[in-house]
């Protein structure tokens, strides 16, 4: 990875790339340090330690934003709403017409698509502060001077912050490198990296007086997050490719076709979508809770009970119960998104058309149901693997009781995810200008 970074640095277009995204990237990192007017930051801290380390959406969530949200900044949004209006965009895509229309039509479809999710996700933008503002309003002390004025200040400034980012992702793809959403998520994980490795040292190493057993926890913790990398390292570049013959056909007075290819399919095609989806349906319950209840959360009685079956934070029984359940959504919506973006059949028919086939399977049905055999299996396994990347650092945190491990699965596969996407774009970029000495 590093060579290919040096290599790429010596190309004068691909330097400029590089340099323009961090830059850009800068850039989001400052306006992540504007504070919004009118909003305490303690009291955002406060909203965000009341949720228990990681019961609801917005820890992680503040874990994305690179510590926007916690510090109550004009970015405290984040791209969530983009990314939320991009799946609903991309749901109903399966079941609208006119939009599956659209997504077919090439080039320009895409562009009205990313029309329609930008402004989708300016609507929720809004829709979401509003709903915040009405919360941190609850908990009384939260915003200095509550009137009509500053709630469309406030709502206003997480909106338009909202729209700057999604602007700065959209800058990043067009003239940077990688995928500018992904991307600016990407920085905002990193950027907590040191305050993570800080807190782990205040608990295992400087909190116990350098004893033995800290230390130890520490190297374990060290042990499991290389191993945990290497992983999703190996699982993100895993893919079974499907041999594909094409016959030869004669046009004119030349022929066509007779060689061989193959179609490569992802064990995690779905990457971290299932993730994202099952930590959702888990969190919703308790975000509703916080929000129409001023930002707390009942611990007992029955209501208390079901939110800590559905929390990585209460008793060790919860915790066992929500490892189950959180493990079983993973595994469902792996299946679902996959459902949703591979089409088995319409694969068939479009290796049938050109005059392609896979040896010793039957074109038409018969290899349409071998293509949807491959895809059960491979998503099966895939599940597996992301299932086991999102429960062991609760299982880890829950052991140690560093809550600030919880999410660290998901953010591993975002990063490991964009860093390898990252470095294939840089690899193809250089492969079209023939750099001689990558080729080499």
């Amino acid at each position: 990875m590093l060579e290919t970074i040096r290599n790429a640095w010596k190309i004068p277009d691909l330097r400029r790339r590089i340099l323009f995204t961090l830059f850009m990237l800068i850039v989001f990192r400052f306006g992540a340090h504007i504070p919004v007017p009118y909003l305490s930051q303690e009291a955002m801290q406060a909203f965000l330690a009341g949720g228990g380390g990681g019961m609801d959406l917005f820890n992680p969530f503040d874990t994305f934003t690179g510590g926007a949200f916690s510090n109550a900044t004009v970015l405290a949004m984040g791209v969530s709403p983009y990314i939320n209006a991009s799946i609903i965009i991309q749901l109903l895509t399966v079941a609208i017409p006119s939009l599956e229309r659209l997504a077919k039509e090439g080039v320009e479809g895409r562009k009205k698509i990313n029309k329609i999710t930008r402004y989708l996700g300016i609507v929720l933008a809004f829709v979401q502060g509003a709903g915040l503002y009405v919360t941190l309003y609850n908990m009384g002390s939260a915003i200095t001077n509550p009137s009509v004025l500053t709630f469309f200040v406030i709502v206003l400034t997480f909106t338009a912050g909202t729209a700057f980012i999604v602007w700065i992702g959209e800058q990043i793809t067009e003239k940077g490198l990688g995928n500018g959403v992904s991307m600016i998520i990407f920085a905002g994980i990193v950027s907590r990296i040191p305050s993570a490795i800080r807190s782990v040292f205040n608990t295992y190493v400087s909190g116990t007086g350098y004893s033995p057993m800290g230390i130890i926890e520490a190297v374990i913790i060290l042990v499991v997050a290389i191993a945990a990398i290497t992983l999703v390292v190996y699982f993100t570049n895993a893919e079974r490719r499907i041999a594909v013959q094409y016959a030869k056909r004669v046009v004119g007075r030349k022929m066509y076709g007779g060689q061989s290819t193959n179609i490569p399919i992802k064990v995690a095609a779905g990457g971290v979508m299932p993730i994202i989806f099952a930590s959702s349906i888990m969190a919703f319950p308790a975000t509703i809770v916080r929000l129409l209840n001023g930002g707390n959360v009942p611990t007992t009685g029955i209501g208390g009970t079901i939110l800590n079956c559905l929390s990585s934070t209460g008793p060790v029984w919860t915790t066992v119960v929500y490892c189950i359940l959180y493990f079983l959504l993973i595994i469902f919506f792996t299946y679902f998104y996959s459902t949703i973006q591979f089409n088995p059949i319409e694969m068939s028919n479009n290796i049938k058309k050109s005059g392609g086939y896979i040896p010793g399977i039957r074109p038409g049905k018969p290899t349409s149901d071998f293509i949807s055999k491959i895809t059960s299996r491979l998503n099966l396994i895939g599940s597996l693997f992301l299932g086991i990347i999102a429960v062991l650092p609760v299982i880890v945190g829950s052991i140690t009781g560093n809550m600030s491990l919880q999410i660290g699965g998901t953010s591993l596969l975002i990063m490991v995810g964009v860093a390898l996407e990252t470095v294939k774009q840089i690899e193809s970029q250089m492969v079209m200008r023939h750099y001689k000495g990558f080729l080499e």
